[in-house]
């Protein structure tokens, strides 16, 4: 039982944690709090549902979906966050200005899709479960924990070893300076919303099989955890995001399996509050330090 509870809460911490590496990868760089972000999710899970009820393989509909959820996610920075930049407005223009769109577009995706559970067609991935030493694990719950394994791996590799790695520090550091020195500041903010969108959609597509249900707000339920695990884990720190991710995930599980369901959304409540009294940058974050 309590084996099984970890893997339950080893699959729902990869899901945070997938949806939060697009979520603080895009603040750590861009230095913005995107709350549209939840929207992306909504929309690869909807792509790929409407995909997978034309025939197309889950398979092919996953990333064609999660890619499109990044385009979205470029077109809607470059008309919302695009002119704030050039004006050098202040953070919380940028803040307003994104929960200002999140609340439209909530809207029209409720008008247009309404507020009705979806689910995918039966068998559009195989169902059964593996059982190993008395634990069960399906496909999708493999395919979450192995998706969050791997785009950590390549986000840390891109972030420290290649050397598109290096521009996107530097435009995080000093984007001036960057600017001086070569780094196409336009082209790697477009990068970076297409990655953190990209991501957001693949985490969508992957929460709506594991649960299979879909419905437009989705992404904004998910925004209250994604908080919660960046917050922990440091902003804009990829390894955070993971470590915070899982923590409160297993952290949830365990709490509804052995004390009360309802009681686990309350965890990651606790853990933000506590994270924020006791180390305000979070478990991986450092402390800016201002200078006069």
């Amino acid at each position: 039982m309590f084996a099984q509870q970890l893997v339950n809460g080893l699959v729902v911490g990869s899901t945070y944690a997938l949806f939060a590496l697009g979520f603080t990868l895009m603040f750590g760089v861009l230095g913005v709090i995107n709350l549209t972000y939840g929207f992306y999710l909504s929309v690869g899970a909807f792509l790929a549902l409407f995909a997978t009820q034309h025939g197309v393989s889950i398979w092919l509909a996953l990333p064609l979906a999660a890619l499109a959820s990044g385009c979205v996610a470029v077109l809607i920075d470059g008309l919302l966050l695009t002119p704030l930049r050039r004006a050098k407005a202040p953070e919380l223009a940028s803040l307003m200005v994104t929960l200002g769109a999140t609340l439209l577009l909530y809207s029209l995706a409720n008008a247009a899709l309404s507020t009705d559970i979806r689910r995918f067609p039966p068998g559009v991935i195989d169902a059964n479960a593996l059982e190993i030493a008395g634990i069960r694990i399906t496909m999708t719950q493999c395919l979450i924990i192995a998706a969050a394994g791997i785009i950590v791996s390549v986000l840390l590799w891109v972030m420290n070893g290649a050397r598109i790695g290096l521009g996107l520090r530097a435009l995080a550091e000093r984007p001036d300076a960057a600017a001086l020195m070569g780094v196409n500041a336009g082209a790697l903010v477009r990068l970076v919303s297409l990655a953190s969108g990209t991501l957001a959609g693949a985490s969508g597509v992957l929460i709506g099989l594991n649960y299979n249900a879909i419905q437009p707000y989705m992404g904004e339920v998910m925004m209250l955890k994604g908080f919660a695990v960046i917050i922990l884990g440091g902003l804009g720190d990829i390894r955070g995001a993971l470590v915070a991710g899982l923590v409160v995930g297993m952290l949830e599980t365990l709490t509804a399996g052995y004390v009360a369901s309802s009681w686990k959304d309350a965890v990651g409540f606790v853990l933000l509050v506590l994270t924020l009294w006791i180390r305000p940058s979070g478990l991986f974050g450092r402390l800016a330090v201002k200078r006069a």
